[in-house]
Order: C-alpha cells, then sequence, then structure tokens
C-alpha cells in the first residue's frame, strides 16, 4: 500500500475526518483532517494507549492537561503517554490540518 497525506484533501468538513491507513501487531496509524475544529469545551481525551502525533500541514494548538497551548506547526510532533489528559485547542479555519497520528501500547 502507499499514497500521500496530502492528496484529496477536503476544504471543508462538518467534522474532523480520521482515515486509518495501516493497523496491526498493537498499533494504528492514522491521518486526520482538520478545517477548524477544536475539542469541545471542557473535553479532555484520556486514552489507554500512548500517541505519536506530527502535524504534517496546517497549524494547530495541542493542549495537555496543566501546560500552555501548545502551537504546532508543520513537523512539530508530540509523544502523549497513555492516560495524559490532551484535547484539540484550535485548528486552522482556512487550511486543511492534516496529522499524522499512531497510537500504541508499550
Amino acid at each position: 500500500m502507499s499514497g500521500n497525506l496530502l492528496r484529496g484533501l477536503p476544504a471543508h468538513l462538518p467534522d474532523e475526518l480520521f482515515t486509518t491507513l495501516a493497523e496491526g501487531g498493537g498499533v494504528r496509524v492514522e491521518r486526520i483532517v482538520s478545517t477548524g475544529q477544536a475539542s469541545p469545551e471542557g473535553f479532555w481525551y484520556d486514552q489507554d494507549w500512548d500517541e505519536f502525533v506530527l502535524l504534517v500541514a496546517g497549524s494547530a494548538g495541542l493542549e495537555t492537561e496543566g501546560e500552555p497551548v501548545r502551537s504546532m506547526a508543520p513537523g512539530d510532533w508530540q509523544l502523549i503517554p497513555a492516560h495524559t489528559k490532551h484535547r484539540v485547542a484550535w485548528t486552522d479555519p482556512k487550511h486543511p490540518t492534516v496529522w499524522l497520528a499512531v497510537h500504541f501500547s508499550i
């Protein structure tokens, strides 16, 4: 299998678009496309697995509980350990924001 993370990006979406690119052996790789979406106010992800996120295109604010919002640009990445509460504070409403997320357990 092969592809291009930046091909076929929609200009506007009612919700974020999650596409699983590969999975197996306790690992899932997905592309997430955001067009201005953010986590609902007061909502925090609290996952049972680790997550590595890489911002491929666009811009976003990623918030980890107890930390200031981190502005992310293409090439920025973050490792989010299991049960670390986090949320998407904002994404660029004018240009698609593309994330590469790798979900895994150590």
